[in-house]
């Protein structure tokens, strides 16, 4: 459950995919944020009962559109994509950029145009339900790998979301939180925050879950990405304190990409 009446339920896709189902029950309206596996969503969706009105692409990715033709077909639901996604999602019933709003039901999300993993990425924020649906911008203790841009592009888009009101649900498009937690502890192995976060994310793994969502106030306590401008972490990457953040957050991400 999710505040301002909004529903939700997450599940896996794939092998690592997180899909996400959104649901207004005031009207009824239900989406699928991406789908990157129809016969996940469509399995979901039984087991809800919710009927699906919308489909919101976050990134043009195959992971994530894949399944998009046969859900379709299977509730004819409405599809919104990014501009910049048009030629890999060319069918879609809308198109939106920064600033765009897209409603489900009487759920209201703004759109952000959150570049870094590749050109064309979006991220959905309903700000109201206090919910932001970052794809593969924002991980749970981790973020997505940089593609098509300088590392500070997507530490730009990293930024918005660390001003977000810290109740705010995150929810991730990968399920990446063991590897994240293991580098996030080598990277900053004083963080007590940390230590519990990652106690934790063990447990869920044990039992069969998954730290999606997590929260912007526990993201900005534990996630490297985010703690850029922190001292400990300028000096994990043998910069000085007060570093200009980006190049921290480049050094970080080049560690991860090796680690």
């Amino acid at each position: 459950m999710a505040g301002s009446n909004a529903e939700f339920r997450t599940f896996l896709c794939r092998s690592d995919n997180i899909g996400v189902l959104l649901h207004d029950p005031d009207t009824g309206a239900c989406a699928a944020i991406d789908v990157p596996e129809a016969a996940a969503v469509l399995r979901a969706l039984d087991e809800t009962g919710w009927r699906l009105t919308d489909i919101l692409v976050t990134h043009r990715h195959a992971d994530h559109i894949e399944g998009i033709p046969e859900v379709r077909r299977a509730t004819k639901a409405r599809l919104v994509a990014p501009t910049r996604a048009r030629e890999a999602v060319p069918d879609a019933d809308a198109y939106v950029a920064e600033g765009a709003r897209v409603r489900v039901g009487s759920l209201e999300a703004t759109v952000w145009e959150t570049p870094g993993h590749c050109l064309d990425h979006v991220s959905y924020i309903f700000a109201e339900a206090g919910l932001a649906f970052a794809g593969d911008t924002l991980f749970t203790l981790g973020c997505g790998r940089v593609m098509e841009s300088p590392p500070e592009t997507l530490w730009h888009s990293l930024a918005r979301f660390a001003g977000l009101p810290g109740a705010t649900q995150v929810f991730s498009g990968h399920d990446y939180v063991l590897s994240n937690a293991r580098f996030a502890r080598a990277a900053e192995p004083g963080n007590a925050a940390l230590a519990a976060r990652a106690a934790e994310a063990e447990r869920a793994a044990a039992e069969g879950r998954f730290l999606v969502p997590s929260t912007l106030e526990q993201e900005r306590a534990t996630n490297p990405f985010l703690r850029s401008r922190e001292p400990a972490l300028a000096e994990a990457v043998d910069l000085p304190p007060g570093s200009d953040p980006a190049a921290v957050f480049t050094a970080l991400r080049a560690w991860k990409n090796r680690f």
